[in-house]
């Protein structure tokens, strides 16, 4: 279980990202959170595993205060909690695999992993993922010389390296077409529904919470607007998390 317990941030600058903000995620959910760019939903999936340092509020995870961890107790958490991003965050010179294997440094030896050596076991893992997300052949390729739907498909490969028991996916699909984006979809619902991973999606689409999460939530200038089923989103709901202006797609 994930506990959000009124989270809030602000940044130096006075900018409130997320106020007052709080929710709960069971095991095995796919959670989709929605609203307008800057209403908070990469802040608030930053928050989770700590790339972003909470202003106030607590997050609890399996009875662990991920709010109140140090360093030390971060790294063994981060290791549980796979991310993928909206722009792939790889290392666009290196090969697909060395990019799958960088899932798995949170368990080597930080010294052999400066210099990229891991274990046939590691190696052994990080083709199975490649095969799973359909790439195994594109192993020993550059990464920026894959599209980009294949690039976050590696990007699947390297969460899933880290046997997570948790995904956070910040606006995974954002830059991609529709058939692509479903594609990806298709992935995460997989990893959620077959090896019972919780799936916290950060979505602008309605048709793609419709299609995939079991439940939603909603920010709106930071502030938490909806929290339910996504049949739950009717016109009127739409209208007062995107605003009157805005067009409903799905």
């Amino acid at each position: 279980m994930l506990k959000v317990e009124h989270l809030t941030k602000i940044y130096d600058d006075g900018t409130v990202a997320l106020d007052d903000v709080s929710f709960e995620v069971p095991d095995g959910q796919f959670l989709a959170i929605i609203g307008l760019s800057g209403s908070g939903k990469s802040t608030l999936l930053r928050c989770i595993n700590r790339l972003i340092e909470p202003t106030d509020g607590r997050i609890m995870w399996n009875d662990i205060d991920i709010t109140a961890a140090n360093q030390e107790d971060m790294r063994k958490i981060r290791r549980r909690i796979g991310m993928v991003f909206q722009h792939f965050n790889l290392v666009h010179r290196s090969k697909v695999i060395t990019n799958v294997l960088s899932g798995r440094l949170g368990y080597v030896n930080p010294a052999m992993s400066v210099v990229n050596r891991f274990p046939k076991s590691a190696i052994d893992k990080a083709h199975q993922q490649l095969a799973r997300v359909g790439l195994e052949e594109k192993a020993n390729n550059r990464a920026d010389e894959l599209s980009g739907g294949q690039q976050q498909r590696v990007g699947v490969a390297r969460a899933l390296m880290q046997d997570p028991e948790m995904i956070l996916a910040d606006e995974p699909v954002a830059s991609l077409d529709p058939v692509l984006a479903h594609g990806i979809m298709q992935h995460l619902e997989s990893i959620n529904h077959d090896d019972g991973v919780t799936v916290l999606c950060s979505l602008h689409f309605l048709d793609l919470v419709h299609r995939y999460a079991d439940k939603a939530i909603a920010l709106k200038g930071g502030k938490l607007v909806f929290e339910g089923p996504p049949k739950g989103i009717d016109d009127e709901r739409f209208k007062e998390i995107y605003g009157k202006e805005a067009e409903r797609i799905g």
